[in-house]
């Protein structure tokens, strides 16, 4: 009897660990990503907010920050300088962006109906460029587009001359060589350029995934009853295409309006001639980083944000409710 009163309170006590561990061990599983999502999350974000409210010099020391308000905000507003960065933003992302679907749709539609055997090479090959570094392509271009010496002005240079073309570019032959970097109005097209090519190919793939999801007997129908490529590709293709349209046009407006990297490397840093090709995201670069003033480095990020939530939700409202019903 001495047994089994001594060994009953042990049994008990092991059966609450036992309940105490299954109810915390899933809590302790993913603690990690929460705990890794705070730091590198949530507080960065919390504290972008806070920063924004305050005056800051990052040499001075997290001692020296000073309240004032929405004085970065108001301020901002009436900055030449980010107006110019919000309008060189939304031109190069609606000159980059609009053409990436026009070629990008077409394109996936020639490659599912084409030869299947260099369907897949041809997808990888146009996927490519999103997947190399954005700087190591801008660098590229940035040769690309050199004045005396860049394959583009080599190349419209040979155009102009040559008999067979002359017909054609000869009218350029004054305008040689084209400084495309150096002018204020050519740098905006010259990164327009340099984000459809990089971009274009990833939209190639998103929309041959959704063609692939397309049944080929609506196709097959179409055929029997006389309809041309044309026709399928207006009147099937693209309306049961909407979906994939809408997400990909999401992720566009996102990306472009985000440019950093390509505009960085091609104006060397600086916006270029009269900060023609200064994003948002350089501005709240060189604001922070060069200037030094964090504080309204955070309220452009803010900014911006607000931008690409306003464009994001207008893009949904006219576009996302016919785009999301896939029609049968």
């Amino acid at each position: 009897m001495a047994r089994t009163t001594t060994s009953t309170p042990q049994l008990s006590w092991n059966i609450r660990l036992n309940k105490l561990q299954r109810r915390v061990a899933p809590y302790v599983f993913i603690s990690p990503f929460f705990i890794l999502f705070a730091v590198f999350g949530l507080f960065p974000i919390v504290f972008s907010m806070y920063l924004s409210l305050q005056e800051w010099n990052p040499i001075q020391g997290l001692g020296t920050m000073r309240y004032i308000g929405l004085e970065n905000y108001t301020w901002l507003m009436g900055d030449p300088w980010f107006w110019r960065s919000i309008t060189n933003t939304l031109w190069i992302a609606f000159a980059s962006g609009i053409p990436q679907h026009l070629v990008a749709i077409p394109l996936a539609f020639a490659l599912s109906r084409g030869i299947q055997s260099f369907r897949h090479p041809l997808t990888a090959a146009y996927f490519l460029p999103y997947i190399t570094s954005a700087v190591a392509i801008a660098l590229v271009f940035q040769t690309i587009f050199g004045t005396q010496f860049g394959v583009l002005n080599q190349t419209l240079q040979y155009l102009a001359t040559a008999p067979w073309s002359a017909w054609l570019f000869g009218g350029l032959a004054d305008s040689l060589p084209v400084n495309w970097l150096g002018r204020a109005p050519n740098i905006k097209p010259a990164i327009s350029l340099l984000v459809w090519w990089q971009f274009f190919g990833f939209n190639v793939v998103l929309y041959a995934a959704g063609l692939a999801t397309i049944p080929k007997d609506y196709y097959e129908a179409a055929q029997i009853d006389g309809a041309s490529g044309r026709q399928s590709f207006f009147h099937i293709t693209l309306p049961l295409l909407r979906p994939m349209i809408f997400f990909a046009v999401t992720f566009t407006i996102i990306g472009n309006l985000q440019l950093f990297d390509q505009p960085f490397i091609l104006t060397d840093g600086t916006g270029g001639t009269g900060q023609a090709g200064m994003t948002v995201a350089m501005y709240l670069y060189r604001t922070g980083f060069e200037w030094l003033e964090m504080g309204t480095a955070a309220a452009i990020s803010w900014l911006l944000f607000l931008l690409i939530g306003t464009l994001t939700v207008i893009h949904f409202f006219f576009f996302g409710r016919s785009g999301l019903e896939r029609r049968d």
